[in-house]
């Protein structure tokens, strides 16, 4: 048993925007054609309409441009605000997904869902911050090794002090974070050697945005968890969205919080 949660957004206590509107918002953008996006999605050309309809009522600005003539012989194109509300749509929708993950670290156990929810939500400037279970102590000299579960079947190690892991009063079972800086996370497109100590994570491509010298690559893992991570402006060329890469980071990058 998990806890789950729908995701909505809504204007003046009217329901807005959901992941199906937003598909079909893509798929106009995609194709130019409202039909052409309502068959895709398996749709009725009217039930489209009316759904355009409906969210044009409640929005605050209009979402579709129609083009009449010219050599492509008219269309349906996306205003700028519905490119923007759709960026938002979907980082709200991570976070909200974080949210839920959050919760369902408890199962069908009410007391731990009880002292998840009396947890401090943590701020911190990384930009991965990853619920997880900590599943293993390995203790060797100063340093102990902790690999912790996230959600589906990605684990991490993470290499800390066993004067933190004492300080913390880490023990296996306990709900923690990994906070990882997207700057210490590499993206290989081949997968690296074997030998390495580090960790990798594979997953699926799912936006690249550059801004100046900077790379921004948001990267699904297979357990489900949205990455992100940064790399130099100048490798936009080896990547692509819907690729699937590696991330590797190093056990000694990954801070637990609490």
């Amino acid at each position: 048993m998990r806890i789950d949660g729908r995701f909505w957004l809504t204007n003046d206590g009217q329901s807005f925007l959901g992941a199906g509107r937003i598909e079909l918002l893509e798929k106009i953008d995609q194709t130019g054609s409202i039909n052409a996006a309502a068959k895709e999605i398996k749709m009725s050309y009217k039930a489209a309409w009316e759904r355009i309809n409906g969210m044009n009522a409640i929005a605050e600005q209009p979402l579709i441009e129609r083009l009449t003539g010219g050599r492509g012989g008219g269309g349906t194109k996306l205003t700028p605000y519905a490119r923007e509300l759709i960026a938002t749509f979907h980082r709200l929708g991570d976070l909200h997904r974080q949210f839920i993950d959050r919760f369902s670290e408890a199962g069908n156990d009410p007391e731990r869902l009880a002292r998840i929810l009396s947890r401090t939500f943590l701020t911190t400037s990384a930009r991965n911050q990853f619920p997880a279970v900590l599943k293993e102590i390995q203790k060797n000299g100063l340093h102990t090794t902790l690999t912790l579960a996230l959600q589906g079947d990605d684990v991490l190690f993470s290499i800390i002090t066993a004067k933190s892991v004492e300080n913390m009063g880490l023990e296996i079972g306990c709900d923690s974070y990994a906070i990882i800086k997207s700057s210490d996370i590499k993206i290989f497109t081949n997968p690296p050697a074997s030998n390495t100590t580090d960790n990798i994570l594979t997953g699926i491509i799912e936006s690249l945005e550059s801004e100046g010298d900077n790379l921004e690559i948001a990267l699904r893992l297979n357990g489900g968890t949205l990455l992100i991570a940064l790399e130099k402006q100048d490798t936009l060329q080896k990547f692509q969205t819907g690729m699937t890469v590696f991330a590797v980071i190093s056990p000694l990058h990954i801070i637990i919080g609490l």
